[in-house]
């Protein structure tokens, strides 16, 4: 099953163009590793100092892989010097039509219909 996420990270005033930088660089390497199917980096309309990142992988295995690789080194070695708060990060689950009613799904399965 593929996995899907939303990493939002907030920036300190003072480190917000540093923390951009470093987040930049992660695009290009990470849309070229195995698995990863969408990787976008986003900055908050309403807050500049809020950055959101969309990926969705192939698999977990695939995620987990990514969280290794050497070109994040430079970002997670800074990052809690560089963030006002921890990265704030909403796993999704797909929500597939069951027709004619869309089911809500967990982990553990149906929760609702609706």
């Amino acid at each position: 099953m593929t996995v899907s996420l939303i990493a939002t990270l907030t920036a300190r005033p003072e480190t917000r163009e540093e923390l951009f930088r470093l987040l930049v660089e992660q695009v290009e390497p990470t849309r070229a590793e195995h698995g990863c199917i969408d990787y976008n980096l986003h900055v908050d309309a309403r807050d500049p100092r809020v950055f959101v990142f969309y990926e969705k992988w192939k698999s977990q295995a695939d995620l987990d892989a990514h969280m290794e690789m050497p070109h994040l080194k430079p970002l997670l070695s800074q990052i809690d010097r560089l963030l006002a708060k921890p990265v704030d990060i909403w796993r999704l689950l797909p929500a597939e039509p069951a027709s004619p009613q869309l089911t809500m799904m967990t982990t553990e399965g149906p929760i609702s219909q609706v």
